[in-house]
């Protein structure tokens, strides 16, 4: 098309060409440079005090790692200490204090959908403490990978955007609109995309994004995050959200 052409031409197919978390330059991947506010201390122990890492959390080993290595002191512990860190799918820091009965105002969630070793988005609840905002702002930066910080919002901003592009492609398949090839090549092609959509959800994972969309829905009723049955049905019985249907009625038959 008109579109793509002057893309592979330019040897931009395939190729993240805006500017975000990282940019291009050379045909190289040139990550942004990082540099923690002045105010945050990254020196003692004794800044960071005790931090409890939930154990329910995806990537629970990976934080108390990082935590760790950071100099703050692990705790299992959650009613005594000085930071409490969650890892919520499609749920905000309100929610998940509410139902845990953690301290709102020491906790902050980390995203488990970047990868720790990518981008870090931390979420601070309406009461999270500055001190608590800081200590985990130095902790999870303190080995130079860059992190944003924001407001509390379920589903963080890459997990609700993310997954109500994979349920949209889910919903397509779904009608008979088009067929997962069709969907898959259109956006890589149209758009320059390394990956489709429903590539994306495998790559997230289907329980992932339906756990991000059942939360979301419920907790704010927008019929965008209502999980598409083509999703739900492909994680109930563990498939791939590309496995196409293996009959299809278009016109029933009495």
């Amino acid at each position: 098309s008109s579109l793509v052409a002057p893309r592979l031409a330019a040897g931009l197919f395939g190729r993240k060409t805006g500017e975000g978390w990282y940019r291009y330059q050379d045909n190289k991947r040139i990550d942004p440079d990082h540099v923690s506010p002045e105010h945050i201390n990254h020196s003692t122990e004794a800044a960071y005090g005790t931090v409890w890492v939930d154990p329910t959390a995806d990537q629970a080993t990976e934080i108390a790692e990082l935590v760790a290595k950071a100099g703050a002191v692990l705790t299992d512990d959650s009613e005594n200490c000085d930071l409490l860190v969650v890892q919520p799918w499609g749920k905000d820091i309100s929610q998940v204090c509410a139902e845990r009965e953690l301290d709102a105002s020491l906790t902050v969630a980390v995203d488990p959908l970047p990868g720790l070793d990518v981008h870090r988005c931390l979420m601070i609840s309406p009461v999270t403490k500055n001190k608590c905002r800081d200590n985990a702002l130095s902790i999870f930066s303190h080995d130079g990978i860059a992190v944003t910080v924001i407001n509390d919002s379920p589903g963080f901003v890459l997990q609700r955007v993310l997954a109500a592009i994979v349920n949209i492609a889910s919903n397509i398949a779904q009608r008979g609109i088009a067929s997962v090839v069709d969907i898959e090549d259109s956006v890589k092609l149209g758009l320059g995309y390394p990956n489709g959509p429903l590539a994306w959800g495998d790559k997230i994972g289907g329980d992932n994004v339906l756990k991000i969309l059942n939360n979301i829905f419920e907790l704010s009723g927008d019929p965008r995050y209502r999980p598409s049955f083509w999703l739900r049905r492909r994680v109930q019985l563990g498939l791939s959200l590309k496995v196409e249907e293996a009959s299809r009625v278009e016109k029933a038959k009495f």
